[in-house]
């Protein structure tokens, strides 16, 4: 064999040798994670609000109040409310009795305004059985209360004819214009006073500014629903509507909280007394 034979049969040979390193360098790289996969623990499950079925879907941000300085109750529904897109997409109305004041929010949360309110002249958060059918000349004076619940507002008219927003159909509990109709009240004056102590007068519908029902109730009613969430007054909103505290990492959904009943999300039938009128 000649010298040039010799020397290439050893470059050939080298080559060989290099790209069998190479392509076996190359499987190494693909083996090693599988080999390692094949023994590696199983990754542990990660806790989270969505695998809670006792813990609503969280799909928005938090309300806000604007220039509004709620009461620590307002502010905790509303926030728990758009937190966990408990309103459906619609309006919410949280009316804050202790405070006898009305927020309606958009949908997005963005506050539209603000105002008093006038309620029942009673203590209390439940509705007396049978109150949506009792003639008001037989309504006792512990039984004129605006119950607290989460409602589906409802556009409806009374029998004399007035546009109005039911919050309960059947207890004959609305939102309406404020109306003035018994002097001795002064219920335009009670709404105008700077303090809540004076705006317990009604039969338990909410008597609103006019302006504030005509411009803000009725048309965001109208325009995409609304949730209407009245606060109580003798138990918790937690007790309530099952809130919790959205801010704070290390508070739960409370599963077990029964709401109080609500009114059926379908048309008002036809005009029927409210309570104030």
């Amino acid at each position: 064999m000649s010298t040039n034979e010799s020397a290439e049969n050893r470059n050939e040979f080298l080559r060989s040798v290099r790209n069998g390193a190479v392509i076996g360098a190359l499987l190494l790289l693909v083996a090693i994670p599988w080999l390692r996969s094949r023994h590696a623990p199983p990754p542990a499950a990660v806790p989270s609000v969505m695998s809670s079925p006792s813990a609503p879907r969280a799909v928005g941000p938090l309300p806000d109040f604007g220039d509004e300085t709620p009461s620590h109750d307002a502010r905790h529904v509303a926030n728990w409310v758009f937190f966990t897109g408990d309103n459906q997409g619609k309006s919410a109305v949280i009316l804050d009795k202790k405070a006898a004041r009305v927020y309606t929010f958009d949908p997005t949360g963005q506050l539209v305004a603000a105002t008093p309110a006038l309620l029942g002249s009673a203590i209390g958060d439940d509705a007396a059985p049978g109150i949506g059918d009792k003639p008001l000349a037989q309504v006792r004076p512990e039984e004129k209360t605006t119950h607290a619940g989460r409602f589906e507002a409802q556009p409806g008219v009374n029998t004399d004819g007035e546009d109005v927003i039911w919050i309960d159909y059947d207890a004959a509990l609305s939102m309406h214009r404020v109306r003035p109709t018994v002097a001795a009240e002064r219920r335009l004056e009670r709404l105008a006073t700077p303090t809540e102590e004076d705006n317990r007068i009604s039969f338990g519908c909410v008597n609103l500014p006019v302006h504030f029902y005509e411009q803000v109730l009725s048309p965001a009613v109208k325009k995409s629903g609304a949730i209407v969430y009245v606060l109580p007054e003798t138990r918790s909103p937690q007790e309530v509507f099952g809130s919790w505290d959205v801010t704070d990492p290390a508070a739960a959904p409370v599963a077990s909280a029964t709401r109080t009943r609500e009114s059926p999300p379908t048309p008002a039938p036809a005009a029927r007394r409210s309570r104030d009128q």
